[in-house]
C-alpha cells in the first residue's frame, strides 16, 4: 500500500507532525559545549524598570476624548502652566485636546548605564486615543522603583500598524495605540552596582539545577586556579575575584569565556495553554499506557421566526429567535501506547494519536495523572 503524502493529512495533525518532529530534531544531537556567559551571569549586574506618565502631542485627532479622560486635560493644563501660561479655571476644564494622548512610558536602564548616555523607550496609550501614529512625547521623567529620576524621555515616536475607518467601516493593521522611540531617553544618573565590593563575585544561574552548579565550578578550578570557585546551592557559585577593578573586569571576561559541557535538562513538557503550542526537551520519557479520545461538539443554530397578529387584533409583529441546538460525541477507539524511552519515540507515539494541539494538551495532563509521563508538566 502506498504510504500517505503529509500533505494529505488533516491541518491540524499535520501542523502538529512538524512540530513534534522540529523538536526531535532539535534535540536528537548529542550535547555540545556552552561557555559560562550562557548559563549564569554575575549576581548584582542587572537592569533596572524605568516608568514614567506623559503626553504625544501632534496627532491628527486621533487623541483622548477629553471628556471621559480628565486627566489628559489636567497633565495638559499642568505642562501649559511650567511652560508660563496660566489658563482660567472655566478655560482649562474646556479644553478638547483631540490632538494629545495620555500615555505611559517605560524603559530599562542597562547595568553600567552612565548619564548623557541614551536608552530606547516603549509608549503604551493609557485612554481612549484611537492612534499615537505620527505624534510626538514631550519630555518625560523616568523614575525608578524608589521614585527618583534616572532618565527623560522625548522624542518622534515609531508605530507598526495602520488603519483607515470610513463610512462605519474600518481596517487595522497590528496595533495603533503603542510605540517606540529608539534612543528616545537620555540618562540623567547612574545606579550604582556592587560589582567591585568584597574579594568575592557571585554566579547566579539562569535555572536551579545541582549538576550545572557543580559543572561551573570544576570549570572554573580547573582554568582558573583550584579553589577559586564552591557551589554554595543549585543557583549560586560563589568565585574569589582579584580585588583590582581593572584586573577584576579581565577576571570576569576570562571566566564568563570558560567552556562548560552540557548536561541533561530536567525532563520537561511546556504547554502554552493560550496558543496551543506543545515542547517537549530531549529527557521526556513515556511508559506503556493505554488512551481513548474522542471529541464533542455542540451545534447551536437560531432561526428568526415571525409571528403575524390576526387583522383587526390591534396586537404587534413580533420576531422571535427559535433555536435548535445538538450535541454530536463522536467515539474513541482505545489505543496502546509502548514505553518510548527517547524522545523520538515519543514524537512518534503522540503523532499516532492524530489529535490536535489542543486535544493533546488534556492527553498529556491525563497521561501525567496516571503515571506514565515521565516529566513535569509547566502550563504557560
Amino acid at each position: 500500500m502506498k504510504a500517505l503524502s503529509h500533505s494529505l493529512l488533516p491541518r491540524p495533525v499535520r501542523a502538529l507532525w512538524l512540530l513534534l518532529a522540529l523538536v526531535a530534531a532539535c534535540v536528537a544531537g548529542p550535547a555540545q559545549a556552552l561557555r559560562i556567559k550562557e548559563v549564569a551571569a554575575v549576581q548584582g549586574v542587572r537592569t533596572n524598570q524605568l516608568t514614567g506618565y506623559g503626553l504625544v502631542v501632534g496627532l491628527d485627532g486621533t487623541g483622548d476624548q477629553t471628556t471621559q479622560m480628565p486627566y489628559t486635560t489636567q497633565a495638559m493644563s499642568n505642562y501649559l502652566q511650567q511652560m508660563g501660561i496660566s489658563l482660567p479655571p472655566s478655560a482649562a476644564g474646556q479644553l478638547q485636546l483631540k490632538n494629545v494622548a495620555a500615555v505611559i512610558v517605560t524603559a530599562q536602564l542597562p547595568a553600567f548605564a552612565q548619564p548623557g548616555q541614551t536608552i530606547d523607550v516603549n509608549v503604551s496609550s493609557m485612554g481612549n486615543a484611537k492612534s499615537l501614529k505620527g505624534g510626538t512625547l514631550i519630555v518625560t521623567p523616568l523614575r525608578g522603583a524608589d521614585g527618583e529620576i534616572y532618565a527623560l524621555a522625548q522624542g518622534n515616536m515609531v508605530v507598526g500598524g495602520a488603519g483607515a475607518s470610513a463610512g462605519g467601516s474600518k481596517v487595522q493593521i497590528n496595533h495603533l495605540s503603542a510605540g517606540r522611540i529608539p534612543l528616545g531617553a537620555q540618562v540623567e544618573r547612574a545606579v550604582p552596582t556592587p560589582l567591585n565590593e568584597g574579594d568575592t563575585i557571585n554566579l547566579g544561574l539562569n535555572a536551579s539545577d545541582f549538576q550545572t552548579a557543580r559543572r561551573v565550578a570544576q570549570a572554573i578550578n580547573a582554568k582558573l586556579g583550584s579553589g577559586l570557585a564552591t557551589a554554595l546551592d543549585g543557583r549560586t557559585v560563589q568565585v574569589r575575584a582579584p580585588m583590582d577593578p581593572g584586573a577584576r573586569v579581565g577576571f570576569i571576561a576570562d571566566l564568563e569565556e570558560l567552556p562548560l559541557e552540557s548536561s541533561a535538562p530536567a525532563a520537561k513538557v511546556v504547554i502554552n495553554a493560550r496558543t496551543g503550542s506543545v515542547v517537549l526537551n530531549q529527557s521526556v520519557t513515556l511508559g506503556p499506557c493505554a488512551i481513548a479520545h474522542g471529541n464533542l461538539s455542540i451545534t447551536i443554530s437560531s432561526t428568526p421566526v415571525i409571528s403575524q397578529p390576526a387583522p383587526f387584533s390591534q396586537g404587534q409583529t413580533v420576531v422571535a429567535q427559535q433555536s435548535d441546538i445538538r450535541i454530536n460525541q463522536e467515539p474513541g477507539n482505545i489505543i496502546q501506547m509502548p514505553a518510548s524511552p527517547q524522545l523520538a519515540d515519543v514524537v512518534k507515539a503522540l503523532n499516532s494519536l492524530g489529535a490536535t494541539p489542543g486535544d493533546l494538551l488534556a492527553i498529556l495532563q491525563a497521561i501525567k495523572a496516571a503515571g506514565a509521563l515521565n516529566a513535569e508538566l509547566e502550563v504557560i
